[in-house]
């Protein structure tokens, strides 16, 4: 049966609010939860941690479907998706060949399917961000040659970009034509997907092996410049990607977002007495990448940290690397925001030399102290895996204590402060799967998502209240469906909607249905 109710959306003064934008991704709630916070997954391909290779399209679909079900189920709001583990895709791309991780032949083996599309649809059928992974300068990982690659492959048809170190390939990042390359492949995914964001880990320059040298000195001799030092070149060499690649992105679509997942120390104090409290290696000195300087420029939209780290280990402390984190994003927040999330180390618990990894509530208390933190906008969970796994019931323990509530993911409004408008019409029908939202938005600015409050009674409640958030979903063009399915039939409800805009922002009105007669 159908039943037409009429809405509301209400007229706000949106000029005054434009011209004074006051914004916050910590938004106090009615019982002090945040109602925006990163709550991600990394799903790692590399090595098939966390895909098995050889599916067929029927089967990896239900994988897909089952694994982003169970990651709804338990609130994560993002997934992040590695489709270029090594100089390869997990999609067709005229620039790179076929990952050998989906099909578990060898490189270049089309698996009839597009494993990026499918995870991308099934992410956003559910109303999770879909965060595109990306390593740029890996070529292989140890255990093979250049011959394991597809002919087509880069590495192979320009030997002159690729430098051995220790028993793996990678591109020489100092190569103009190398960072050319690597822009255009991004350039094809933001063109070709309509991913919410490129993300970047911890692989820059390769992680130092005692005894090795990085064979760049001749590329150095070539395009040093005015560099005195090696080091500083390199330094440069891929802060110039970071710059360039967040420059093509908002190029193509100014919405999707650019983040970097780095290891977790900058600088050890011991080095600069600006970096932090710690004693270990440091993405400065040894990966050659300038994080904090990333931070400095705007030219990432968030950083995630890699703090895989007890709150007990002296050497690299979580506590005083997450607050030396957070005074730096504060720092430059008033020239270029950054939002700040951290990589969490789910691998680790119950599984770690650190004993403190023995107790199922180290991490559960590390996500305690990022809410408590002012700075920090969420976490990200490394990774899928041992999520599943759920190690001594911490994944369990975080669900029931931590993620028992829907959380919107942080917003990027330095981007686009615009407030949208809440849809245009929403009609309400009771039918035997569920309670069916038809979202209608004739609006000139379509919103990019839209929220779903729902209230019980004949009365709206409060909308900063996390509890009363059921759902998120992604406007499909101006006539968008949502089925609540657990809403209950012999109950009254009042539902508002709200837009969400591709920045993140939320409408600050709401289309209301009012349901006063509940299905007999």
């Amino acid at each position: 049966m159908f039943k037409n109710f009429f809405g509301k959306c209400l007229v706000t003064f949106f000029v005054l609010l434009l011209l004074f934008p006051v914004f916050t991704n910590q938004k106090a709630t009615a019982n002090s939860l945040p109602q925006n916070e990163m709550r991600a997954a990394w799903i790692a391909t590399v090595s098939n941690i966390d895909m098995k290779a050889g599916m067929s399209k029927t089967q990896y679909t239900q994988w897909v479907q089952s694994t982003l079900d169970k990651l709804k189920a338990d609130n994560f709001n993002t997934v992040i998706f590695q489709v270029k583990p090594l100089n390869d895709a997990l999609y067709p791309s005229k620039l790179a060949p076929w990952s050998s991780y989906i099909t578990g032949n060898t490189q270049g083996a089309n698996p009839g399917f597009d494993p990026l599309q499918i995870m991308l649809d099934e992410a956003h059928k559910r109303g999770l961000e879909l965060h595109a992974w990306v390593n740029p300068y890996r070529v292989t990982m140890p255990s093979q040659s250049l011959s394991n690659l597809a002919a087509d492959n880069v590495a192979r048809k320009n030997p002159n970009w690729v430098v051995k170190y220790g028993k793996q390939y990678y591109l020489d990042p100092g190569l103009p034509e190398v960072q050319n390359y690597l822009i255009s492949t991004i350039e094809e995914l933001v063109s070709n997907y309509d991913i919410d964001a490129v993300h970047m880990d911890d692989y820059f320059y390769p992680y130092k092996i005692k005894g090795e040298t990085f064979q760049d000195q001749q590329t150095f001799k070539k395009y040093g410049g005015s560099f005195n030092n090696i080091e500083d070149w390199r330094r440069n060499n891929v802060n110039q990607l970071v710059k360039k690649v967040y420059t093509n992105i908002k190029a193509i679509k100014p919405h999707v977002q650019y983040g970097i997942s780095p290891f977790g120390i900058w600088r050890n104090k011991g080095q600069d007495s600006t970096g932090s409290n710690t004693n270990g290696m440091s993405n400065y000195d040894d990966l050659y990448a300038d994080t904090r300087q990333w931070i400095k420029d705007g030219s990432i939209d968030y950083i995630a940290p890699q703090i895989y780290w007890s709150r007990n280990y002296k050497a690299a402390n979580y506590s005083v690397l997450l607050d030396w984190w957070g005074k730096e994003v504060q720092t430059y927040a008033k020239v270029h925001p950054v939002n700040l999330y951290i990589g969490m180390a789910n691998h680790k618990v119950g599984n770690d030399s650190d004993t403190a990894w023995n107790n199922k509530t180290e991490l559960i208390s590390q996500v305690i102290a990022n809410r408590a933190n002012k700075n920090a906008q969420g976490q990200m969970h490394f990774s899928l895996r041992s999520i599943n796994n759920n190690a001594l019931g911490y994944a369990s323990y975080l669900n029931q204590q931590l993620y028992n509530y829907k959380a919107l993911t942080p917003t990027i409004y330095w981007k686009d402060s615009a407030i949208p408008l809440c849809p245009t019409d929403v009609k309400l029908s009771k039918e035997s799967f569920g309670t069916k939202l038809t979202i209608t938005d004739e609006n000139s600015t379509q919103p990019r998502k839209y929220v779903i409050y729902r209230f019980d009674g004949t009365k709206e409640g409060s909308y900063e209240d996390v509890k009363n958030i059921v759902d998120v979903v992604y406007n499909t063009q101006g006539n968008t469906i949502y089925v609540d399915t657990i809403a209950k039939n012999n109950k009254v409800y009042t539902y508002g909607i709200k837009s969400i805009s591709a920045t993140g922002v939320e409408s600050k009105t709401a289309f209301v249905l009012k349901d006063g007669n509940p299905y007999q």
